[in-house]
């Protein structure tokens, strides 16, 4: 008798349906792992599109809001020029002015879309950059760094910059290469401030300083302090600025006692800014012809609060003698469509600083 052999040909592994079962169960795998893929990849693509969607709506948003706001501070900036135009002609019930005169250094304007402060600067205000002696210059460039040593490098790179010729043996005045040396000529606009050796934006332009307790507030520039169009003196008491008025003597004190005043009401006389001591070296009252108009805009939100969108605009403009021009008593020397304002981070709405 032959021994039995046992044959695994029939085993389950060998059977052609088992086999056929099994690849097809890998090719559903295989599948269902291609469309999840595809399908993170499409949500991928999906979220990547929304999202560009979204930010490219919010840009066009806030553009749209930019332009509008520019628009409000340009017209405030018209309107601004317009009621100079009017000056003292028209007057309320109480004897004040309906829209401005001189000792006014803002006006405050709203408009069913926003608000807006206009900002009354007289340029006569200010120390004549062209005309002001090494000393002065000196004086107030410490004023705004608190540095004598870059301070004198500032005096000594205005006047280098506004000499005909430059002094044997004299520093450059700035150290940016030949694109940028002095013109030896004077300066026709502020801005040319910048280039002057020692100068930095922060001095330039102002910036934030803390107080005793540690509250933030603008401390002005150079620009606030001299001007092209400005004056040797005396200046006016409304509107000169903090620096300035320490650089030509006033007590550091006196000072905070006359920003402190006129934030609440104009100072109509020397005997009214009496209440913030004295003595007040080379100030007045009035006295100003060229002004800048400096608007700051900001839209409202539809419940009414001030928005995030903030403009500021300017012109430069002279008062002409109203007997001679009396079509067109103004002038504008220079229109700024874009500047900077302490009111940029301050609502001109409710709430806002006196006028």
């Amino acid at each position: 008798m032959s021994p039995i052999t046992i044959s695994n040909s029939n085993s389950w592994w060998d059977r052609p349906s088992v086999l056929v079962a099994c690849h097809k169960a890998s090719e559903r795998g295989s599948a269902l792992i291609a469309v999840l893929w595809m399908s993170a990849a499409l949500a991928a693509i999906a979220f990547s599109v929304s999202s560009t969607v979204r930010s490219e709506t919010d840009r066009v948003a806030t553009n749209a809001d930019g332009l509008r706001t520019y628009y409000l501070a340009s017209g405030s900036i018209e309107r601004g020029i317009q009621w100079v135009m009017w000056g003292g002609d028209y007057r309320n019930l109480d004897g004040s002015a309906t829209y401005w005169e001189p000792n006014l250094p803002r006006m405050p304007m709203h408009y069913p879309s926003g608000d807006a402060v206009v900002e009354m600067i007289p340029e006569s205000s200010k120390l004549n950059i062209n005309l002001a002696p090494s000393d002065e210059l000196y004086r107030v460039a410490l004023a705004v760094s608190g540095d004598p040593g870059r301070a004198a490098q500032i005096a000594q790179g205005i006047v280098e910059w506004r000499s005909p010729g430059a002094a044997a043996g004299a520093p450059p005045s700035l150290d940016l290469g030949p694109t940028f040396q002095p013109r030896h000529a004077s300066f026709e606009e502020i801005e040319e401030l910048l280039l002057v050796r020692g100068m930095t934006p922060e001095i330039y332009y102002g910036n934030f300083i803390a107080d005793a307790e540690g509250r933030l507030y603008a401390r002005g520039g150079m620009r606030d302090c001299l001007s092209v169009w400005g004056s040797s003196g005396p200046f006016d008491i409304n509107s000169v600025s903090p620096a300035l008025m320490e650089a030509v003597g006033v007590a550091p004190d006196t000072v905070n006692q006359i920003v402190k005043l006129r934030s609440q009401r104009p100072i109509l006389s020397m005997a009214d800014a009496a209440a913030a001591g004295g003595p007040f070296p080379n100030l007045s009252v009035g006295g100003n012809v060229i002004w800048t108009l400096r608007a700051t805009a900001r839209l409202k939100r539809p419940d009414g609060t001030p928005s995030d969108t903030v403009r500021t605009s300017a012109a430069t403009i002279k008062i002409l003698d109203r007997k001679v021009n009396y079509q067109m008593p103004v002038a504008v020397l220079r229109y700024y469509d874009d500047a900077w304002s302490q009111f940029a981070v301050t609502p001109p709405g409710p709430g806002g600083p006196a006028r």
